[in-house]
């Protein structure tokens, strides 16, 4: 069995914020963590000093991770993001995010604002957990 995400009745519908609800994991699946990844390029340094630039590297740096596992975006069942400085028009941005990447399936998910991050010029990032059924 995969993973299940389920959006219960009497919860408001999340997805268009970029997230499920609850995610089930079958008893015996493979777990796979994705440490916090930022919008770097191959060689660490950020890409763009643009918080949506920071954005869509970030996720492509998830989707590079799971490969190296056999795995892509839809065997994710949990995001955490962090957002420096958080405010309503960056959470569209990463809403948007994940609808690009999940549709209308996206995971369970988890948005955390804070001041700063590893170095000053991070503005994003993101921890997955994914699942090998």
């Amino acid at each position: 069995m995969a993973h299940a995400l389920v959006n219960p009745d009497g919860l408001h519908d999340p997805v268009p914020y970029g997230y499920s609800h609850t995610a089930v994991v079958p008893a015996g699946a493979e777990l796979v963590l994705i440490s916090g990844q930022y919008g770097s390029g191959p060689d660490g340094a950020v890409v763009s000093a643009d918080f949506a630039g920071q954005v869509k590297q970030t996720f492509h740096n998830i989707g590079v991770a799971l490969a190296a596992h056999g795995l892509d975006l839809s065997h994710v069942v949990q995001l955490r993001t962090y957002v420096v400085n958080h405010d309503v028009s960056k959470l569209g941005l990463v809403a948007g995010a994940v609808q690009e990447g999940w549709g209308t399936k996206p995971p369970a998910h988890t948005l955390i604002g804070v001041a700063s991050l590893a170095t000053p010029d991070v503005l994003f990032e993101v921890e997955a957990l994914a699942v090998r059924p």
